[in-house]
């Protein structure tokens, strides 16, 4: 394969870019409403669409992650909305800024939450109208998105704004713009936002864990459920914060 150097050479450039911007103190804003949130009894609720829905993945309900975090998906209006399942079979359903007050109403949150939105775009319209529902209920909003792709493109909701003007703390996944990094063939290739925005996600939640154990809390941290007693600990833990978490979705 001639382009594995060539694309690695791009991931990795990324990478250390954000990992200097970490040493810099550049995720400090981030983890400080993250870990103010939960050393306080708060839950973090992490929303992406298409392929952004990895870095919720990635920040929400894993092995080495913070318990008190929450997925939200636009499956969510289905699984637990009460819309008919067809409605997820259209592609535009991420650029309707209808669907984002249905999908806000299912969010289990309380005052000192925080939400978190990963969009390389950060654009279409329910991205965009979930981070204004947020604002407008007093949430503080943490965003992942591509400054360069953002910057090139036409905002997709009725207020004209994107994900980047809106949240409180604006992180920069470094993708360019068409998330391309190679072109093969004459044709673009080499996606990275997934792989800059799962960096990013474990460097918040690599810091946000730092900082709570500074301040004499054991960190409420998932350990793996295929290591013994790692299901039943992780049971009690979770059973703290009782219908606030969704699991299963």
């Amino acid at each position: 394969m001639s382009h594995a150097a060539d694309f690695l050479g791009q991931t990795t450039t990324r990478l250390e870019r954000i990992a200097a911007l970490a040493e810099d103190g550049g995720l400090d804003a981030a983890i400080a409403l993250l870990t103010d949130s939960i050393a306080a009894g708060g839950v973090v609720h992490v929303f992406g669409t298409g392929h952004s829905e990895a870095f919720a993945m990635e920040l929400a309900g894993r092995a080495g992650g913070l318990i008190p975090t929450n997925k939200i998906a636009l499956r969510d209006l289905v699984l637990r909305g009460d819309e008919d399942r067809s409605l997820l079979g259209s592609s535009l359903l991420e650029r309707d800024p209808q669907i984002a007050e249905k999908l806000w109403a299912l969010v289990p949150a309380s005052p000192g939450d925080v939400i978190v939105i990963a969009s390389n775009s950060g654009v279409n319209g329910s991205i965009v109208g979930f981070a204004v529902q947020a604002k407008e209920h007093g949430y503080p909003v943490i965003a992942v998105t591509s400054l360069q792709h953002t910057a090139a493109v036409e905002p997709k909701h009725p207020s004209g704004k994107r994900l980047s003007e809106i949240a409180d703390v604006v992180i920069d996944n470094l993708a360019p713009y068409g998330d391309s990094t190679l072109e093969v063939g004459g044709i673009g290739a080499g996606a990275v936002s997934s792989l800059t925005a799962a960096f990013i996600a474990q460097l918040l939640t690599i810091g946000t864990i730092e900082k709570l154990g500074q301040q004499a809390a054991e960190p409420p941290v998932y350990i793996s459920a295929n290591v013994p007693g790692g299901h039943e600990r992780n049971q009690k833990l979770e059973a703290v914060y009782g219908d606030r978490l969704i699991r299963g979705s």
